[in-house]
């Protein structure tokens, strides 16, 4: 008789690993990836949070692959938002006097105002104006391994994406390998050349860890007075120390993936991720997708 749990076991081409059923129905339905060739490794190593004056070393940068990133962070940071990009996202409509632009008049307050009798100028005219509500975002960055090349530029793009996407939200930046370092703390308005010049100072570390990252994510977000948080794990979902990040990403905010196929990537556990977290999944492999697919992540 079973007196816990059922575990699984998930097989391949590395020696197995015996993962926890957390959610009762983790075998079905079954997920849109294929399960992964090396199984995940799931630990009870715990990340540490490292300031940031101690993980920036004297990492030598590519000064062509620096300038490459920060020409890709600022352009995309600059991009001028769409109208309908601008008012995306959960509204409320407020009334106030028109400006001249194509708003919604209000019929309300202008019948009132005709009740008086008397001409009305322009400028008395009041409009419906949609008020978005703001989000408070925390990117997580996974800078294990190698951050050279195709990762570096698809980073550089996603935090310049961000920056011009959540002008007038709040943007937390973490870094991530078996431990974690927060570089910016609900920041608006942020800088992302510099942001990025620091990211790539830091030297890399060799293990992953997923859960740390998401754990910290929440914490900070728990502090923002914003009622929207959300999360995007930038990484290749190659889980290799920590506990099962599924677990955190339950209690977390919405947690939303965008997977980086430039190199070994785990796209079973960047789906199971999404989908405990409640969030969507994206995979990239060239920084060209990056944009379209933060602004897929991100729409509500």
């Amino acid at each position: 008789m079973l007196d816990a749990p059922p575990s699984i076991f998930r097989g391949g081409s590395a020696p197995g690993a015996i993962i926890p059923n957390l959610d009762g129905n983790d075998v079905s339905p079954a997920p849109s990836v294929a399960p992964p060739s090396a199984s995940a490794g799931f630990t009870t190593e715990l990340a540490r949070t490292r300031p940031l004056s101690e993980v920036l070393g004297q990492r030598r940068v590519d000064p062509e692959l620096l300038a490459e990133t920060a020409t890709i962070a600022s352009e995309l940071a600059l991009r001028p938002r769409r109208a309908h990009d601008r008012k995306r996202g959960r509204t409320r409509t407020i009334s106030v006097r028109s400006d001249g632009g194509a708003d919604e008049l209000d019929l309300d307050r202008t019948i009132e105002l005709l009740s008086e009798g008397r001409p009305l100028d322009s400028t008395e005219l009041y409009v419906r104006r949609p008020l978005r509500s703001r989000r408070s975002v925390a990117l997580l960055a996974d800078i294990s391994g190698s951050m050279d090349g195709s990762k570096a530029r698809i980073c550089a793009a996603a935090i310049g994406a961000l920056a011009g996407e959540l002008i007038d939200d709040e943007l937390t930046v973490i870094a991530f390998w078996k431990d974690v370092a927060v570089l910016r703390v609900r920041a608006s308005h942020l800088d992302p050349v510099q942001l990025l010049d620091e990211l790539l100072r830091i030297e890399p570390g060799g293990l992953t860890n997923l859960h740390g990252a998401i754990e910290l994510a929440a914490l900070e977000l728990s502090r923002s007075s914003l009622e929207r948080r959300a999360i995007v794990l930038l990484s290749d979902c190659v889980h290799n120390a920590g506990p099962d990040p599924r677990s955190m990403a339950r209690r977390a905010p919405i947690t939303h993936v965008l997977l980086e196929q430039t190199g070994e990537y785990d796209a079973w556990l960047g789906e199971r991720i999404a989908r405990a977290g409640g969030g969507r999944y994206r995979a990239v492999s060239e920084l060209t997708q990056v944009a379209p697919a933060l602004s897929f992540l991100l729409a509500d």
